[in-house]
């Protein structure tokens, strides 16, 4: 039976994820971490966190607080408010857990909740990647999915002006 109450049940505050997070390693489960806006979500989307969910036991999903997307993308987004984005997103099968973070970049979630795996999709290196350097010394590992091509929330909201 699919019980949707269980959605609102995915989306957690800090101390909560960080001591859920504490039983599933007890459990030797594999945490992995990604993050983003996924402001209007797209096929893109869903095959980025598809390939983080074959890494994970758990994948955990931080997401851009409003004020920190209107500081990346501008005064026009996002255009679903945060509590909308992270129901869709709690909603989506392949994911464990979803939470909101404020900052420019997820590097202090990555340091609190100390992931497995990181996972980042798109054409990064590295040395790019923001937390890839505090994984790896904790002896986690990480992955670059690739794009797919042709599916960009920026160019949706585009096409929606320019029908």
């Amino acid at each position: 039976m699919k019980s949707p109450q269980i959605i609102s049940h995915k989306i957690f505050q800090l101390v909560e994820l960080q001591r859920q997070l504490e039983r599933l390693r007890l459990l030797k489960k594999q945490i992995v971490f990604t993050n983003g806006v996924f402001d209007i979500i797209h096929q893109g989307h869903i095959a980025s966190l598809s390939q983080a969910a074959i890494e994970a036991d758990f994948l955990v999903v931080g997401l851009n607080s409003d004020a920190s997307t209107k500081r990346l993308k501008g005064p026009q987004r996002p255009v679903n408010n945060q509590y909308a984005r992270a129901i869709v997103m709690a909603s989506l099968l392949m994911v464990d857990a979803v939470i909101i973070f404020d900052e420019d970049t997820p590097l202090q979630l990555i340091n609190a909740l100390k992931p497995d795996v990181l996972v980042k999709g798109g054409d990064y290196t590295l040395d790019q990647i923001v937390g890839a350097k505090e994984v790896m010394e904790n002896g986690g590992r990480v992955v670059i999915n690739p794009i797919v091509e042709g599916f960009s929330t920026t160019e949706i909201i585009g096409k929606l002006g320019n029908p």
